[in-house]
């Protein structure tokens, strides 16, 4: 296990150090999620975590449908989505194309540095 900056710890997968995730740009982007909240992503990402990551990330994007009803939002899509893209190879090209739009247009959304509760 390695630890970051902020004193929460990042998994990681097997002997080749791979974030589990499969992406570094998703744990800093977990990283900047308040702690709760990136302690639970952080578990959900976690390869064991399988049987509990599918049945999540259904459930958030049929919410993220249902953003109609009260209670239920469309910010519970994109993070289905990207829990169903551990699964789901179709799913995980379309996730590193938004991490490389990330990259090129918000990349203060990946830096370490910038504030957590940065909305610009």
């Amino acid at each position: 296990m390695s630890t970051v900056s902020d004193g929460r710890t990042t998994e990681t997968e097997g002997t080749t150090g791979q974030i589990a995730g499969g992406d570094p740009r998703l744990a800093k982007l977990v990283r900047r999620l308040p702690p709760r909240m990136g302690d639970t992503f952080t578990y959900l990402l976690k390869p064991s975590s399988r049987w509990v990551r599918i049945p999540s990330g259904t459930l958030l994007v049929v919410g993220g449908v249902l953003s109609f009803l009260p209670v239920l939002g469309v910010w519970m899509l994109p993070l289905g989505l990207a829990l169903l893209a551990e699964d789901v190879p179709a799913l995980r090209s379309s996730r590193s194309k938004v991490f490389d739009w990330i990259e090129r247009r918000k990349p203060h959304w990946l830096d370490p540095s910038a504030s957590k509760n940065d909305q610009t």
